[in-house]
């Protein structure tokens, strides 16, 4: 069922110390989130380093249907406020949710890299009055799953008792993929379904190998406890080649941050 709805964008620019009016975490989000149902979204900037709760400020971005981010220098602030705005002010779908199942016949097991703050229950996914992630205009999100195939040597759980693996077909699939979403003032969701199929080759293109570069640099400042001989040097190594053009140089930047990670990881 469509509604007309106007999208009020509220921009917080902060330094992450609540200290007048609302100020208890909990409180906020229940703010936020009664907003956010009439159409007014928030997104949050943090500036300054000595009171910045990022956790915070991301649950409060979230709630509000908006994006959370750091600026520290003016390339920052180009990027946020200026290259990607458009993304940040006019949301082009709500309440987007991804389902994915893996076909056990093909696949042992699987993890998901990142998107903690994201889990939805599975009974979630067809309800349309449980929130959920936005998407802007011009913007794309990139979930990586990390899968062992059925016979590999690195499988780190026993196989299920009672799992039986569906059929194969001349082609077999890897996963079924199911997508919920909302169009801008609409509180029903449509639904689309697609099948991953195996690949037809091995070669990723630039955005899929900088996107593992990058998740592998995620869990390189974490533990590292499923990376096993992956290094520093694998990462930008990976990053380096995956460059590609780099318009705005942001890809530029993250390997540079990369290495000095690196130089502080160094005994």
């Amino acid at each position: 069922m469509a509604q007309a709805q106007d999208i009020t964008r509220i921009i917080l620019a902060t330094d992450g110390d609540f200290n007048l009016g609302i100020s208890d975490p909990e409180n906020l989000r229940a703010l936020i989130s009664k907003h956010r149902d009439s159409g007014i979204y928030l997104s949050v900037l943090g500036f300054g380093r000595g009171n910045l709760d990022d956790a915070t400020l991301q649950a409060l971005a979230q709630n509000g249907n908006g994006q959370a981010a750091y600026i520290d220098s003016l390339s920052e602030a180009q990027k946020v406020l200026v290259d990607q705005l458009d993304g940040a002010l006019f949301p082009i779908s709500n309440d987007v949710k991804v389902q994915i199942e893996f076909n056990p016949a093909q696949v042992a097991e699987y993890r998901l890299i990142g998107y903690e703050t994201r889990a939805l229950r599975r009974a979630d996914f067809n309800n349309d009055k449980v929130d959920a992630g936005d998407i802007g205009a011009g913007h794309q999100v990139t979930a990586i799953y990390e899968i062992t195939p059925v016979g590999s040597p690195a499988r780190m759980t026993e196989p299920l008792r009672y799992g039986s693996p569906i059929s194969q077909n001349s082609r077999p699939e890897i996963a079924f993929v199911k997508l919920r979403y909302k169009r801008p003032g609409e509180t029903q969701s449509q639904r689309i379904n697609a099948l991953v199929g195996a690949p037809e080759s091995s070669d990723a293109d630039d955005d899929l190998r900088f996107a593992a570069a990058i998740a592998g640099f995620g869990q390189l400042l974490r533990v590292p406890r499923y990376l096993g001989t992956w290094s520093w040097g694998d990462a930008i190594r990976l990053a380096e080649q995956a460059r590609g053009a780099d318009r705005f140089g942001y890809r530029a930047e993250a390997i540079l941050l990369m290495r000095l990670a690196q130089s502080l990881s160094l005994p």
